[in-house]
């Protein structure tokens, strides 16, 4: 058969095999490619029996495989997205990548609709669990090896929400007003790099607009931003129902979007004849739209034996381990008083435990929303304590006697917290958890309080009354193991905040003036990023604001010390080249743990206003007690640059930088200087 249709043949390279397809369908038959058709199938594309074409269906993610749209099946549920972001380490999102693309190929699906990789620009937004971070260097240097990590199994990743999406107020229908360079600077920084060096297969419009136009039929962003000037060759779909408001039919279909979801609304057969024969698009261009969608569908192996593709696989104890260790490594030890932490097991003899997050399951089904992974079992918080103390100390959930009290709070997928389709009223806890948390530290004498959420969390009306804080964020299914093996040291944290935590909301950018304007927006439902660039740390170190808890902020059980820093060379000539710096660091403590080794560039001069520092490399490295290591951390030129508005693209101008070398945005220790050009 594959010898008469070249393009089931799995030994044939992919483009011949895509063009030899391409010249088999009808016309009908390509407009029947560009969306999903039937309500009942509202994941899956309709086959085409003429010519073999299966099904290609997708999958939501980025929590792992979603029960609703898997055919109903429990799968690995592994850390939210911020709580791997907290990770700083490349490697770990890598060998997530995988597990959820095997994970992904065994329920017979072909797109994982992941990773979320919008820019945290407000900390009321629903969905900063499912994305990576306020600044767009850290999200592009983890989301890319998640990215090739998926794709490797051949399951297509898909990035979203493409693009200023971030917020979930009027998200159908809001307008993101945002200035050339902010938007390419801030808000597509990440999705540019993906695509460059990951070479992602697919991407999913947003359902918001962007400077008057909706994602799904902004020529601008797909087709000529994405597509001809990033050279992206997979294919654009809708979020869900995003094409709804859109009027026309060639408005999407000559901006570049290939596929819509859930079904036909401005891709019904009728309304594409109608647009073609009145002259509103081209073959040429449709044509284009089809072959990204069958190229794709090739990548994924839709038309190989199954004996060419990835073996899948789910629910395995390799991944199981993978999301506890995914979970250990994104805590963030906030506090720790009186070196509290770890807890010595062999010296306590009661834990008073409080808070109903000590017994919250969170993988529900659509609970939180599209991400919701419904795992087959989840561990608790209370649950892995009782394990982990079991006929060693007594444990009492509300015992008001103990040695050390620990208070579980946070959020959870409710409306009004961590969830998709609404954003959170306030980032403080509610006033039941507040006094919960004074109460407990009155009676106690030591107290630690994990706090689980996606999110910044206010602490001011309780912080200084307890000894001990750790964002625990969502841990997936092993997080109650996870937890308890970093309260009792058998892990020592090494998280990172990949957000900043704020101590007001007033003193977030989106918030600074209280006007809707900037959020959630005007009358007109216009949002205002009036901001600019001065988006997360950005802000806090431009305004000269005090942070609760600064970017890249997290604590240890043991302590490090920086050494001296060189430089491979001092200077930097063209964009495309690299230099290393070298950083001596010492674990100086009594326990092995990592460190994160941040840098920052400082641009003394130039034509435009820039931050006072941005990350531009970061590396994370784990020592013995009294071991020291030589840490190099790469740095591109291409990462010192701004976009320029008259250029219409990056730029990185001659003159002086310094880097700012440290574990944190706040805490530098070492500065280096170099120049460009």
């Amino acid at each position: 058969m594959s010898a008469d249709r070249p393009y089931l043949d799995d030994g044939t390279q992919i483009e011949a095999r895509v063009t030899d397809l391409l010249s088999r369908l009808t016309l009908k038959e390509k407009f029947r490619l560009l969306a999903s058709h039937g309500r009942h199938r509202i994941y899956v594309t309709a086959p085409i029996k003429r010519l073999g074409i299966p099904s290609f269906k997708t999958t939501d993610g980025p929590l792992g495989v979603a029960m609703h749209s898997s055919g109903f099946k429990k799968n690995t549920r592994f850390p939210a997205t911020v709580s791997l972001a907290a990770s700083w380490n490349r490697e770990l999102t890598h060998q997530v990548g995988v597990a959820m693309g095997k994970e992904v190929r065994a329920v017979g699906r072909h797109v994982l609709l992941a990773p979320g990789i919008n820019i945290a620009r407000t900390p009321l937004n629903g969905r900063t669990f499912e994305y990576f971070s306020e600044d767009p260097y850290l999200t592009k240097e983890l989301a890319i090896p998640l990215v090739k990590g998926v794709q490797e199994q051949r399951i297509a990743a898909c990035l979203k929400h493409y693009a200023a999406n971030n917020q979930e107020t009027d998200r159908r229908s809001s307008d993101s007003i945002v200035d050339e360079r902010t938007l390419h600077e801030i808000y597509l920084r990440a999705f540019r790099a993906v695509v460059l060096e990951a070479d992602p297969w697919s991407v999913m419009s947003c359902y918001n607009k962007v400077n008057g136009v909706y994602g799904s039929e902004n020529k601008y962003l797909l087709r000529e931003t994405l597509m001809d000037k990033w050279g992206f060759n997979g294919l654009v779909m809708t979020d869900w129902f995003a094409s709804r408001p859109i009027e026309t039919t060639e408005g999407c279909i000559n901006a570049g979007l290939g596929l819509e979801m859930p079904w036909a609304m401005r891709y019904k057969t009728k309304a594409l004849e109608q647009a073609f024969n009145e002259g509103h698009f081209t073959e040429e261009t449709l044509d284009d739209l089809v072959r990204r969608n069958l190229r794709v569908m090739m990548l994924t192996g839709l038309f190989d034996r199954p004996e060419k593709l990835p073996e899948g696989s789910r629910n395995t104890t390799e991944h199981q381990v993978l999301a506890r260790r995914a979970a250990e490594e994104g805590m963030v030890l906030l506090k720790n008083d009186r070196n509290l932490l770890p807890l010595d097991i062999e010296n306590l003899k009661r834990i008073s435990v409080h808070g109903k997050h000590m017994r919250l399951k969170f993988g529900r089904l659509l609970k939180g929303g599209s991400s919701a992974v419904k795992p087959p079992h989840e561990i608790t918080p209370l649950e892995g304590l009782e394990k982990k103390v079991r006929g060693k100390v007594k444990l009492f959930p509300g015992d008001t006697f103990a040695d050390v009290a620990i208070v579980f709070v946070g959020l959870d997928h409710s409306k009004g917290g961590d969830s998709e389709s609404s954003d959170r009223n306030s980032i403080h806890l509610d006033e039941e958890q507040v006094s919960l948390i004074k109460k407990v530290a009155e009676d106690h004498l030591r107290t630690v309080v994990c706090v689980i959420a996606g999110s910044p969390i206010a602490m001011d009306e309780w912080i200084e009354d307890v000894e001990a804080v750790l964002m625990c964020w969502y841990g997936g299914m092993e997080a109650g193991h996870a937890i308890a093996n970093v309260l009792f040291g058998d892990v020592n944290p090494s998280g990172k905040l990949p957000l900043t935590f704020p101590k007001n909301l007033s003193d977030s950018p989106a918030h600074s003036t209280g006007n809707p304007r900037n959020f959630p927006g005007d009358e007109e439902k216009k949002v205002f990023y009036d901001e600019g660039i001065f988006v997360g740390y950005r802000w806090f170190d431009e305004k000269n604001i005090e942070p609760l808890f600064p970017f890249g902020f997290g604590k240890s059980y043991t302590s490090f010390e920086f050494g001296e820093v060189h430089l491979s060379k001092s200077n930097l000539r063209k964009s495309e080249d690299t230099l290393s710096i070298e950083v001596g660091v010492t674990n100086t403590g009594d326990l092995e743990g990592a460190e994160v080794v941040q840098v920052y560039a400082h641009d003394f001069q130039s034509s435009v206003e820039r931050p006072p520092r941005e990350l531009v490399g970061f590396e994370k490295v784990n020592l013995r007690p009294g071991e020291s290591r030589s840490v190099s951390v790469l740095v591109k030129a291409e990462d010192l640059a701004f976009y320029d508005v008259t250029k219409h693209d990056w730029t990185v101008e001659p003159g002086d930088f310094k880097f700012l070398i440290g574990n944190s945005s706040r805490d530098i220790h070492l500065d280096a200087d170099f120049s460009f050009g």
